[in-house]
């Protein structure tokens, strides 16, 4: 801890913070333009410039770490004339067109021309044209852009694309883009202080102050970041964030139009949705639900009798609960933000670009300011992310009890407590038939050797395994017994949350009613059910999110038509408003409203608060690893293109991905099918329609088969061995 003074206030900066970092957290200002909480100071502005006592001239307090009893002043009238005059660089020839610029009224170049009182200007310079540019979701204006690069510091740091880069040219410099490199995701968007980059889509729609702000979480993965619905008589322009501290991927950010539109209220449909309650042996429903909503159907069913049904969230529940059987602990105990401290990662069953995009985030970040170690042991390498990982293991289908086992060997010190199972591990075989050979696994061990924050992804590969609940327990034994902490991924947006509210059934033969599912009768947010149902941006509630935090929804959207609750109600289960039921759900008592939602100056999260998890004192055996199985053919993975998520994501106008069969040339040969073929093929009773494409970055014999447009996911194993059949005619 380093003692220093600012201002004449005593104040302490831990090893590593900046001047600037200490003084945000104590609430004293320091003007910045470049300055993002969430990426590395790039020093481009000088506006976070103070003065040191016995220093001459100024310093930056942004990259600058203060040493013991040194002294500094943030404001006097040399700073206040050397800010002001970089002001007016910043605004040499920049076009005075605030009353058209999307960033009017929130810009931070016409913020602080008011704050330095730019009134007079005494620099010049021959202006020149600049043409502006479409980056599909994006527009670069480059006549406005100050080259403060937060752009690029967050496309490289945060995303870890390196799509944006600026093209030098002195005064004549540019954003310039690698549109191959770009996901379409706003940040750089989100970040921009001015009105260089905006989006495509919403420019010259409204003004910043015809808006409403209305917090809430993002729908569409278990990350559920906080957003920002900005909403006009009722409809959603666009979504925001608190971008110096936060990140969103590119559905949370233009993945916002999903709403269902329903003006009244159909009483014929509401009663017939009364009586299928009372009649339903069955209800199923997905996780895109709120926990007030969940917490609902668990108290319906306990007055109903019917069987409540969310296969997804089942196989969570039942992984989960092997997990803390022998993790004695409820909860898997990483965080997203462990994962941008860690230096030791590796990721088993996972598509780490798609099936998480902000834990993708957090592994960029991992990777750039602590030079983390990551490997992914997947199937199919991907090329996405081959920037990031420094082992790609490619595993056999199937093969995950296997990988796990020999992590567990290579990691765990004690293994008395498990001796039986550690002594029956044939390496040799587990190797050769994994396809994870001996050498793979001493590279990870001696990198290991060297890190400190080492983490354990596991992904929806081995949650829906055959052999799942053997493979929570050795993920849990590695949790109990090693520095490494685990990450279970949850499937869908509030599959977490699910799984400890609600008691999960299997379905049974019998009349069953769906929500958000198609079934004998269906409640549905899309409107394409017998009784319509609010979309989750027009709902309040909660999530629990991958971080075990609560977090709050807010209704963006405006919806007139009936909700779960008035038919719970008149099912005689009755409350005022579906949050009622939040101090309610078993986790902490605290009234909806009463929730925090916010940052502080110093970027530290109050969303909500974090779920305890619960202990147990159960001893379980591992089982041996069973027999590896063989997968032949044409294999297909159930896997969703970036920002397709569901089918709520499907009908945003900005998301644009197909549910192209994606596969390799090997894939092609094999399956003896050519790129731009119509397919079809069959899984556990479903048809599958696919157009297919050849991905020349994809090895093996395995395609990605999209099921986003599906209205809920199985506890299907992802890997699917099939018949493909040519259907052009």
């Amino acid at each position: 801890m380093i003692n220093f003074k600012i201002n004449g206030n005593s104040v302490v900066a831990k090893q590593g913070e900046s001047i600037l970092q200490v003084a945000r957290r104590e609430d004293i200002y320091i003007p910045t333009m470049c300055y993002l909480t969430k990426t590395t100071p790039n020093a481009s502005c000088r506006m976070c410039v103070v003065e040191a006592k016995n220093v001459d001239g100024f310093i930056l307090s942004c990259n600058t770490n203060p040493t013991e009893g040194s002294e500094f002043t943030t404001d006097s009238d040399a700073l206040y004339k050397e800010r002001q005059n970089i002001m007016k660089l910043y605004n040499v020839n920049h076009p005075l067109q605030c009353g058209v610029c999307d960033k009017s009224g929130e810009c931070d170049l016409q913020n602080k021309t008011l704050e330095f009182d730019i009134g007079v200007q005494d620099f010049g310079v021959r202006d020149i044209a600049r043409k502006k540019k479409k980056w599909g979701v994006h527009t670069y204006d480059p006549a406005l852009c100050i080259l403060c690069e937060k752009c690029t510091s967050t496309c490289n740091e945060i995303v870890g694309v390196e799509a944006l880069y600026i093209l030098a040219g002195g005064y004549k410099s540019r954003i310039e883009i690698n549109m191959a490199n770009c996901i379409e995701c706003g940040e750089c968007v989100s970040v921009c202080p001015v009105g260089a980059m905006a989006s495509t889509n919403f420019k010259y729609t409204s003004n910043a102050w015809e808006l409403d702000k209305i917090p809430s979480s993002c729908s569409h993965c278990s990350s559920a970041c906080s957003l920002y619905y900005e909403s006009k008589d009722g409809d959603i322009k666009r979504v925001t964030n608190e971008a110096d501290f936060t990140a969103l991927c590119g559905a949370g950010r233009f993945g916002f139009d999903y709403e269902n539109r329903v003006e009244s209220k159909d009483n014929i449909a509401f009663n017939k949705a009364v009586e299928a309650f009372s009649n339903a042996k069955n209800v199923e429903f997905t996780s895109n639900i709120t926990n007030e909503e969940a917490y609902l159907l668990n108290l319906l069913k306990k007055k109903l009798g019917f069987n409540l049904v969310n296969e997804e969230a089942r196989s969570f529940q039942e992984f989960m609960s092997s997990f803390a059987d022998m993790a004695n602990t409820s909860l898997y105990n990483a965080t997203l933000d462990d994962l941008k401290k860690s230096d030791f990662v590796i990721s088993v069953g996972s598509s780490l670009q798609s099936d998480n995009p902000i834990l993708k985030f957090a592994l960029s970040q991992a990777v750039g300011n602590n030079k983390a170690y990551i490997s992914s042991i997947h199937p199919v390498e991907e090329k996405d992310v081959a920037n990031m990982v420094s082992l790609f293991i490619k595993n056999e289908v199937g093969s995950e009890e296997a990988a796990l086992a020999m992590i567990a060997d290579v990691f765990v010190e004690d293994k008395s407590t498990q001796e039986e199972f550690f002594d029956s591990l044939d390496i040799g075989y587990l190797s050769g038939e994994s396809n994870i050979s001996e050498e793979e696994l001493d590279t990870l061990k001696s990198n290991y050797a060297r890190k400190n924050n080492p983490i354990l992804i596991i992904g929806e590969d081995i949650i829906n395994h055959p052999r799942a609940k053997n493979i929570a327990l050795i993920a849990a034994y590695i949790q109990k017994n090693t520095a490494f902490k685990i990450m279970v991924i949850p499937p869908v947006t509030n599959t977490l949350g699910v799984s400890l509210i609600c008691d999960l059934d299997k379905k049974e033969n019998g009349s069953t009613l769906g929500y958000n599912v198609k079934a004998d009768f269906s409640l549905k947010a899309k409107g394409d059910g017998d009784l319509d149902m609010p979309a989750l941006n027009q709902q309040e509630g909660t999530f629990v999110n991958i971080d075990k935090d609560l977090v709050i929804l807010n209704a963006g959207a405006f919806y007139n038509g009936y909700e779960l609750n008035d038919i719970a109600s008149a099912l005689g289960v009755k409350t005022q408003n579906i949050i009622d039921y939040t101090s309610k759900l078993g986790f902490k008592e605290i009234e909806f409203d009463n929730l925090d939602n916010y940052y502080d100056n110093s970027g530290t999260a109050y969303r909500g608060y974090k779920i305890e998890p619960k202990t147990n004192r159960k001893k379980p055996k591992i089982e041996e690893v069973e027999e590896l199985g063989e997968f032949n053919g044409s294999v297909v993975y159930a896997r969703n293109p970036l920002d397709q998520f569901s089918e709520f994501t499907k009908n945003c106008k900005q998301i644009i991905e197909k549910e192209d069969l994606l596969g390799s040339k090997q894939f092609a040969l094999c399956s003896k099918i050519k790129s731009g073929d119509n397919v079809k093929f069959s899984i556990d009773g479903v048809e599958f329609v696919r157009r297919f494409k050849v991905d020349k970055y994809m090895k093996g014999t395995i395609a990605y088969n999209p099921i986003f447009s599906m209205d809920s996911k199985t506890s299907n194993y992802r890997y699917n061995q099939v018949k493909i059949e040519v259907i052009n005619e």
